[in-house]
């Protein structure tokens, strides 16, 4: 027990989540999400661009899943605090997370659509999904 009461907890865990989760929020709303229209409209998109674009939306879901993963982290530091305090933000820090997750699950399931499909399987079927 005395083990537990010498770990060293940040006090402003809530914060760090809540900047994290924004952060994350922030880059699949503006870098992501254009690229996915971009994609799923595909008469807007010349042809000869589709491969860069696809390429494009890898690399930019490699930099969002490294995003998630220090949302993640975050989130796992407040967990922690939690157990020894009560951060004064730690509802709305979990919160705000939880609807982080969700659009980080909603934007994966069109990536992963967009990735494995063959370039000739895309189409607007896929905008209206949105």
């Amino acid at each position: 027990m005395l083990a537990m009461i010498d770990r060293p907890v940040s006090p402003t865990s809530d914060i760090s989540l809540l900047l994290r989760a924004h952060a994350e929020q922030r880059w699949l709303s503006h870098e992501v999400v254009p690229v996915l229209h971009q994609l799923e409209q595909r008469d807007s998109l010349p042809e000869e661009q589709l491969g860069a674009a696809l390429a494009y939306l890898e690399v930019l879901w490699i930099e969002a899943s490294q995003r998630a993963a220090e949302s993640d982290a975050a989130y796992a530091e407040l967990e922690v605090a939690s157990i020894y305090s009560d951060p004064p933000l730690h509802g709305k820090a979990r919160s705000y997370h939880a609807a982080v997750i969700r659009l980080r699950e909603a934007i994966a399931r069109h990536v992963v659509q967009l990735v494995a499909a063959p370039s000739d399987m895309l189409s607007e079927d896929h905008a209206s999904s949105w």
